[in-house]
């Protein structure tokens, strides 16, 4: 996968002199489902600036599913940043598709691109409610699998399952949900196609990649896209139950929702 200096990117982005009138930065937000993005819309739409203080409204302990995905953007324009809310749908490859679908129907280029959703959290890394910011999305189940253990696409030598985050946006939105006293870390987040459903995988997973906080699954999808329009990526996951056994009774996804929503009222900050 080829991948961009994110931090020329950003020096070009803001390289504007100060007589010429400077163009609201463009975000495209990527969610799976319409949960989701109604979330993310509520937070990008709030007038307050301090997400922890924020009064969220209770919502409901499930995700609403989106059979067939629409390009059509709900948008949030600010002074400074225009935000396009698309759905991805579900899965690395609807993703990839759907992502390359926004990129290249609007009118302008976009400066950045946000998978934001929720996701299953690591034990003891990412609690319920936390946020993570990827660090770096990595595909953790693409390769091949043999009687001595799981071979990444990497050692057999397609290609790569690791995309690079945009550091100097993803550091900086991580730095600032500390800041407005949200629990949030800095770490890798993995893509995978299948959720992870007992201890056996989630052990296994974690041997493997010792630094990873959460798991998803349209991450790396989203990366692959944005990164061969040449535009940095980040992804911001909202932790809505552990990984490990699969427990519905566990899974707080009104408690994740509101987490992402917080987040969004942040995010139209950091970058304005």
């Amino acid at each position: 996968m080829t991948h961009i200096d994110t931090n020329e990117a950003l020096a070009v982005q803001r390289s504007i002199s100060s007589d010429t009138a400077m163009q609201p930065m463009r975000v495209l937000i990527m969610t799976s489902v319409e949960g989701e993005r109604e979330a993310v819309l509520r937070g990008l739409r709030q007038s307050s600036t301090n997400a922890a203080a924020t009064k969220l409204e209770p919502q409901a302990e499930s995700v609403s599913s989106q059979p067939e995905c629409t390009e059509t953007n709900h948008t949030v324009s600010l002074p400074q940043l225009h935000f396009d809310v698309v759905l991805a749908g579900v899965g690395s490859a609807a993703a990839a598709v759907h992502t390359t679908r926004a990129l290249l129907a609007s009118p302008m280029p976009y400066d950045l691109v946000i998978n934001a959703g929720i996701a299953g959290g690591f034990k003891g890394r990412a609690e319920i409610g936390t946020l993570v910011v990827a660090s770096e999305i990595i595909c953790a189940d693409l390769g091949a699998e043999s009687e001595e253990g799981f071979i990444s696409i990497d050692k057999l030598g397609f290609g790569s399952a690791y995309a690079a985050a945009a550091k100097p946006y993803s550091a900086h939105l991580a730095k600032a949900l500390g800041e407005a006293q949200l629990s949030a870390v800095h770490a890798s987040i993995l893509t995978l196609s299948t959720v992870t459903g007992t201890r056996e995988s989630a052990e296994e997973l974690l041997a493997r990649f010792p630094e990873a906080a959460a798991e998803a699954m349209e991450g790396f999808g989203v990366a692959a896209a944005a990164e061969a329009a040449n535009v940095p990526v980040i992804e911001l996951r909202a932790i809505s139950n552990p990984i490990g056994p699969r427990d519905r009774s566990a899974w707080r996804i009104g408690d994740a929702l509101r987490a992402l929503e917080a987040a969004c009222v942040v995010l139209k900050e950091v970058y304005a």
